[in-house]
Formats: C-alpha cells, sequence, structure tokens
C-alpha cells in the first residue's frame, strides 16, 4: 500500500462536516475497513470538525478549517486544524462532559480517545487548534463485504 495524501480546506459551515464524512469514509472503504470502523472515523472526523466551527470559530462561515488525511501501510493520520480562538486549557477540555457550550454533551474528545489509537491536541489561545488523531492499521481487520 503506498501514501497516500489527502489536504482540503473548507469553509466553517456546518453543512461541510457531511463532505467530511463522506471524505473519511471514502478513504475507509478503499482501505477496506469494516463498517464499524468507517463509522467510528466518521463520528472522529465530525466531532473535531465541529468543534473547530462551534467552539474554535463560533460558528463564523467565512473561516477556514483544513483536515488532512494521511495514509500508509502503517497507519491513518487525520488532523483537523483551526486558527480561531483556541483552547485555554486542553486538559480540562478533554474531560468527559465539559464543554463551553450547554447545549452540547461534551463528548467529542472521549470519542476521538476511544476510537483512535493515538489523539494529540495543541491549542493556543487566539491562534488555534490541531487535532491530530492516529488509527493503526496493522491492528484493523478487513470487512469481509
Amino acid at each position: 500500500m503506498k501514501r497516500n495524501l489527502l489536504d482540503l480546506k473548507f469553509s466553517s459551515l456546518g453543512e461541510n462536516v457531511g463532505i467530511a464524512r463522506m471524505l473519511i469514509a471514502s478513504v475507509g472503504a478503499q482501505l477496506d475497513l469494516s463498517l464499524n470502523d468507517i463509522e467510528e472515523l466518521k463520528v472522529v472526523v465530525s466531532e473535531a470538525v465541529s468543534n473547530a466551527i462551534i467552539h474554535g470559530y463560533a460558528n463564523h462561515p467565512d473561516r477556514l478549517v483544513q483536515l488532512i488525511i494521511e495514509q500508509n501501510p502503517e497507519a491513518l493520520k487525520i488532523i483537523v486544524k483551526d486558527e480561531g480562538c483556541g483552547i485555554p486549557d486542553v486538559e480540562q477540555a478533554m474531560q468527559p462532559a465539559f464543554s463551553t457550550d450547554p447545549e452540547r454533551m461534551g463528548l467529542g474528545f472521549v470519542f476521538m480517545q476511544s476510537f483512535m489509537d493515538d489523539l494529540q491536541v495543541e491549542s493556543a489561545v487566539n491562534q488555534g487548534t490541531t487535532v491530530t488523531m492516529i488509527k493503526e492499521l496493522d491492528n484493523i481487520q478487513p470487512s469481509t463485504h
């Protein structure tokens, strides 16, 4: 399997979360992942992109979210970047049920941690946030469709 790199920037619009989900599902299908693994990838991408739009950019549609998907024989790396408000306390933000928005459950980072093999969050106030998620491919059984 060769290395593949996808680098996409899109407007911080809620409807673009679905496009990001479709993109990661297509990558997962090409890797012959199980439907369950593909669903998990769709969830983590949805959560990371939604966080960028809702929290990073406070739903301002004129900003850009960057989605980088890098795949090699060993792993699938997903990076979501924004240049928004940043996270003052990453450790606190990663706690289950923590959210700056009372309408949200605050489980995004919990899903990312449980569905991925590695999760790194780098953030600086007023500079933005980068979420890097890695799924080891040698642990995954190919689908049997």
